[in-house]
């Protein structure tokens, strides 16, 4: 897409920055809210005997009505859901569009490195909630990933990209059938090599697939399955090929549920919520890093008996005592005299003897 700050979009979204690749942030003029616009494209569809630009046309409003069927159903109320206002096609773009309160993605967040497995266990918290809503609102997400994970400025998740998501999924369909190689491929297409996108299974139970899949990126830092091309990953989610989840830690088990095969081998979105509010309840307290990174300080024994204190003349320090030594028992300043008269004592007995020796 091109353009830049200052464009305005379906005559009501204005771009806050420039697009990035069927990305872009803007401002609501009639709401005056933040929001994040996600395209998608639309190819021409050549069919013999129609208008090119005509079926395209309706190919973009049909899956506008279809986005705005699911964003109207969707449980908007809840505080770890994002919010989908709509979706709209512009030019060769179908656009939806959700609100976007401050903060930055999970994927943004794991580029600095993977999570600790209790942090990792609050935002799995917060996402399986979001889902709990949408299944019981008779809906799946099809589209949990660490891109469509928000974590706000409070530290809380919050789960996106359902619009987004949907429009994917109804393209797929539209261009490639209900199912088949061709869909596949078109999925392929839209989709990439993202672990979480390739449950064997839909629904509410691909979704708590894709969050097992989601907790294991999130404490290790990658996927637990290959991610070097679709056609690889694929297979390897078929035939359960994936790295261990004993290095989730303390979340192991519950993700090694969340990944089984069998579909009712896995806890619901409800289960993983209750499982981690009680892993959470016993979690150890926060290790004050600082406290544990300052080193021990040894002070040098102190004397056995108390120095006194003497008096100093303004402008002169006294005698520097180093620590642990000796206290003299005469003061240095009295050691001349005391040896001078010790001198002159013996000198007077010895003259003594020497005239009682005599005499």
């Amino acid at each position: 897409m091109r353009g830049g700050p200052g464009q305005l979009l379906a005559g009501r979204y204005r771009l806050t920055d420039r697009p990035e690749l069927l990305r872009a942030f803007a401002v609501d003029e009639r709401t005056g809210e933040s929001v994040l616009l996600r395209a998608v494209e639309l190819p021409v569809l050549l069919t013999a005997g129609q208008d090119p630009e005509a079926e395209a046309t309706g190919q973009g409003d049909r899956l506008v009505r279809r986005v705005a069927a699911v964003g109207s159903a969707a449980p908007s109320w809840h505080p770890r859901l994002l919010r989908g206002v709509g979706a709209f096609v512009e030019g060769e773009l179908l656009w939806t569009v959700e609100e976007r309160p401050a903060g930055q993605t999970l994927a943004e967040l794991l580029a600095a490195g993977p999570v600790p497995p209790y942090r990792a266990a609050e935002l799995a918290a917060d996402v399986a909630g979001a889902l709990r809503a949408l299944h019981e609102a008779g809906l799946s997400h099809g589209n949990l990933t660490a891109e469509s994970v928000l974590v706000c400025e409070d530290g809380a998740a919050m789960l996106g990209g359902l619009l987004a998501g949907v429009a994917q999924e109804a393209l797929a369909e539209d261009l490639g059938g209900p199912g088949g190689r061709r869909r596949y491929e078109v999925r392929a297409t839209l989709v990439g090599p993202v672990a979480e996108r390739w449950p064997l299974d839909g629904g509410p139970a691909g979704d708590c697939w894709a969050l097992g899949v989601l907790v294991q990126r999130m404490v290790t830092g990658r996927a637990p399955y290959p991610e070097g091309g679709v056609p690889e990953l694929v297979t390897a989610v078929r035939d359960g090929r994936r790295e261990p989840s004993v290095a989730c830690g303390p979340l192991a088990p519950l993700a090694e549920r969340l990944l089984q095969p069998d579909p009712a081998l896995r806890p619901t979105a409800e289960g993983v919520r209750g499982e981690l509010a009680v892993l959470l309840a016993g979690a150890p307290e926060p290790v004050d890093g600082e406290r544990v990174a300052r080193a021990v300080e040894l002070k040098p024994d102190a004397p056995l008996v108390p120095l006194r204190r003497r008096r100093v003349r303004a402008g002169r320090p006294g005698p520097r005592v180093e620590p642990g030594a000796r206290t003299p028992r005469i003061p240095p300043a009295l050691l001349g005299p005391l040896l001078v008269g010790g001198v002159f004592l013996l000198l007077v007995l010895g003259m003594t003897a020497v005239v009682l020796f005599a005499g």
